[in-house]
């Protein structure tokens, strides 16, 4: 008997701290989301404005360098320091520039943060965002990791598709095209992403 109150006080106890983890997750990504959604409420902030939110929050809170690494391929490799380097930091801009695109559909919509989970095995928060519009909704799960005390955004997953595996998926029929050289790729990316950028702006 007493082995099975130690048991279960045990388990109790285990189940209040991934309790309690996953409020302070969920608390933090809420306060990320706000941060951005609050600067879109704002007509009178111009677009450019709006960018730099989105690309400081890509910057500070996403787990960039380890997504643009998966992302890359076969081509991070055979890449020197200095291409990775300049690699990490166009693909940032690169992600902050998708969500920016995104976000131009964004008239107020409602959204509420639910249905928590945490995958003990892979050491991941997983958070359900119900997106609310005139149509219906759309649900957008945000994988979140804790590293150094800090947590961070590794991939978001829209109607069952990761953005991480469709990233990879695109880069790499342009990789093809570059003989999965990252330098050359840098080049066609920086180019890119000055044309979604001029767009952003307008």
């Amino acid at each position: 008997m007493k082995k099975f109150i130690y048991i279960f006080i045990i388990f109790l106890s285990t189940l209040y701290s991934q309790q309690s983890y996953t409020a302070e997750v969920t608390e933090w990504l809420k306060t990320e989301i706000d941060k951005i959604l609050i600067s879109y409420q704002d007509p009178a902030l111009p677009n450019e404005n709006k960018f730099l939110m989105i690309e400081q929050t890509i910057n500070n809170n996403f787990a960039g360098t380890g997504i643009a690494k998966f992302v890359s391929g076969e081509s991070w490799k055979n890449a020197s320091k200095e291409t990775k380097k300049e690699y990490i930091k166009i693909f940032k801009r690169h992600l902050a520039l998708s969500i920016a695109s995104i976000m131009q559909g964004y008239s107020n919509q409602q959204y509420k943060l639910s249905n928590s989970q945490y995958d003990e095995k892979n050491k991941v928060s997983l958070i359900d965002m119900e997106i609310f519009s005139d149509t219906g909704s759309v649900i957008v799960t945000w994988r979140v990791k804790k590293s150094k005390d800090r947590f961070f955004i590794i991939d978001l997953i829209v109607a069952d598709i990761s953005l991480v595996v469709a990233k990879r998926s695109e880069f790499n029929s342009v990789l093809k095209s570059v003989n999965f050289n990252l330098d050359e790729f840098n080049k066609k990316l920086s180019e890119q992403n000055n044309i979604s950028y001029q767009k952003i702006i307008k």
